[in-house]
Formats: C-alpha cells, sequence, structure tokens
C-alpha cells in the first residue's frame, strides 16, 4: 500500500501516475485512465506534484470530494470513456500533514472490456501505459484487444 507520508520515496513508473490538479480535474486523467485500465492498472493520485528531479510532493487539494464526484459523472458517460471499471472504493480521499489527495486506484480491464478507450472511436482513443508514459495504441494493438474480446 501506498504510504503518502513518504511520498518522495516514490516515483512516476507503469503503475503510478502523479498530477498537481490545483486547477481542476485534469484533461489528461482520461489518457492516464485508459493506459491503466488497458495495461496492468495503477494508481493515479491528484494533489501530487512531480518536481523536477522526478520526486513526488504533495501539494493537496481544496476540495477533493468535489473533485471526486466530478470524476465519477464522467468517468459514467460513454461520451468522454466507454467503460467505467471502477468500484466505489477504488476512489478515496486520503488526508496527509500537506494536504489531501484524491487516490483513483484503476484497475487492469477484464477482457471483454477492452479496450478501454475515449470518446467513440476506439482506435483514436485508446492508450497503454509504458514506463510513466501514457501512449496511444497502434491499430494492431486495438485489434489485438477487439480480438481477444471475441474469445
Amino acid at each position: 500500500m501506498l504510504d503518502l507520508d513518504r511520498i518522495g520515496k516514490y516515483r512516476e513508473d507503469d503503475r503510478l501516475e502523479a498530477k498537481l490538479a490545483t486547477g481542476g480535474l485534469p484533461q489528461s486523467i482520461w489518457e492516464t485512465y485508459s493506459a491503466f485500465a488497458n495495461s496492468r492498472g495503477g494508481l493515479i493520485l491528484l494533489g501530487v506534484e512531480e518536481l523536477p528531479d522526478h520526486t513526488l510532493r504533495v501539494q493537496g487539494l481544496l476540495d477533493p470530494h468535489e473533485m471526486a464526484e466530478e470524476f465519477w459523472c464522467m468517468v459514467e458517460d460513454p461520451e468522454v470513456v466507454s467503460a467505467n471499471i471502477l468500484r466505489p472504493e477504488d476512489i478515496w480521499v486520503a488526508g496527509t500533514e500537506d494536504g489531501a489527495v484524491l487516490v483513483i486506484e484503476v484497475p487492469p480491464a477484464q477482457r471483454d472490456q477492452l479496450p478501454v478507450y475515449l470518446g467513440k472511436d476506439p482506435f483514436r482513443g485508446s492508450y497503454r501505459r509504458s514506463g510513466e508514459g501514457d501512449y496511444r495504441c497502434t491499430r494492431a494493438e486495438v485489434w489485438s484487444m477487439l480480438e481477444a474480446k471475441q474469445h
């Protein structure tokens, strides 16, 4: 389990993404949601800043509960994302000395849910996680997920 009081010891990687989110729910959260869902899953931390040396620092959120509600509304909207694969216990607010962090634990999608994509087109809106980055899936990767869904 992630210990937010020791956040400086963590780095972004294929299972962890930090987003400052002080200006509200970042648009890039959806690429990360898709990438984690289409890969091995991972944690999205909102209210956490990645510093130039790649260490992480809790910045905190002013209203993390409101941000969680906004996220829930959007993840249920098929105009935003093809599938909500989250359970209520996958999103929570963690309090630290330095402020509140919204934690979103994205599980890997089940085979019949793949690919999880943004918008209406799986070939333009599917992402995968590699290292600390989210990358648009190739047509071949999307076809592979669609074919696996049929078997």
